[in-house]
């Protein structure tokens, strides 16, 4: 059995215990967080719950830990710290920060002669995989990428911090027509506004200037600036009723060319729906944990990311029985 940690336990931590009960060959030994440990209820009845400053006495206890911070100011400090005493996996998911965090973790990890897996999930994660495959498969093509129609946690919080906000939820959505010209191979040049529009669900606090509000949310820059946007105004029970789960998905494209005269199109389609972003990335982690395990025991070290995981790690099935089941 492969011993799992978590560290953090809110959305995503819930999403690995629940993903670790699935996979036969894992376990939960124990759940380190900030907070108080008496206050947190987990479902595990084996599965400690500790205060992550006790975290350092289970260098020995726990095969991969798991860490379920946020990647704006978590994981960049707690990836790199704890890959040196740990085989780690996390989902940082900043884009543009990835190669820095990369070069912290391996640093580390090496340091520590263990391994880290960094930025799993859906996206980084599984759509890296499958534009890197149809970039390999298709050298002559355009990509296309779109994410929806899901809850966006980052929005959702950005308008959540605007004055006279009581709550929201966000969601980003493909625009139709774009969608439908690119699985026509007709390789459009989109901009960021014709590629997705943006969904608001927007409770006010007693007093909120409405109007107000839905200037700030539409012209908000990195958010919702250069978005077509719609806000609607609900009660709190509406949002609690119809918008209180964390659905999410999207699209992956590669349309190609092939032939001398490039005459033949193809495309290469990926997509996925969900019905709870955290728990389908929680699924990702724990499969990936599972090839940190594998790969430590052959003795690699230094930090991964998905391009560098063979399939087969991600398996808990003999090279064996992939062969004659799946092959």
């Amino acid at each position: 059995m492969i011993k799992i940690g978590i560290l953090g336990y809110g959305n995503l931590g819930r999403g690995v215990e629940s993903a670790v009960v699935q996979n036969p060959d894992t376990e939960l030994a124990a759940v380190f967080t900030r907070r108080d440990p008496e206050s947190l209820k987990i479902n595990s009845k084996t599965a400690k719950v500790l205060n992550v400053s006790d975290i350092e006495n289970w260098k020995d206890k726990i095969d991969v830990l798991i860490i379920c911070g946020g990647s704006a100011t978590d994981l960049p400090v707690q990836t790199p710290k704890y890959a040196e005493m740990f085989n780690v996996v996390d989902s940082f998911d900043t884009h543009a920060k990835i190669p820095e965090h990369f070069e912290n973790v391996d640093k580390a990890a090496k340091k520590g002669n263990k391994v880290g897996i960094i930025s799993v999930g859906w996206d980084p994660g599984m759509f890296s995989l499958n534009r890197m495959y149809a970039n390999a498969i298709l050298p002559e093509g355009n990509d296309y990428t779109f994410w929806g129609r899901g809850v966006s946690q980052g929005h959702s919080d950005a308008i959540r911090r605007i004055e006279g906000v009581a709550d929201a939820k966000q969601y980003t959505v493909p625009v139709e027509t774009a969608l439908e010209a690119v699985k026509a191979c007709k390789n459009p040049e989109l901009s960021t506004r014709e590629k997705h529009t943006r969904e608001c669900y927007v409770v006010l606090k007693e007093g909120a200037d409405s109007k107000k509000v839905e200037a700030e949310i539409k012209n908000m820059p990195n958010y919702f600036a250069d978005y077509d946007t719609t806000v609607h105004f609900i009660s709190m029970d509406e949002l609690k009723q119809n918008h209180s789960k964390i659905p999410h998905g999207g699209f992956v494209f590669r349309c190609g060319k092939t032939g001398l005269n490039k005459e033949n199109n193809h495309i290469i389609e990926y997509n996925l729906k969900l019905d709870s972003n955290p728990e389908f990335t929680s699924s990702v982690l724990v499969a990936y944990a599972r090839a940190a395990y594998k790969m430590s025991k052959e003795g690699q070290t230094g930090c991964k990311t998905v391009f560098d995981v063979a399939p087969a790690y991600l398996s808990p099935k003999s090279g064996e029985e992939l062969r004659k089941t799946m092959l």
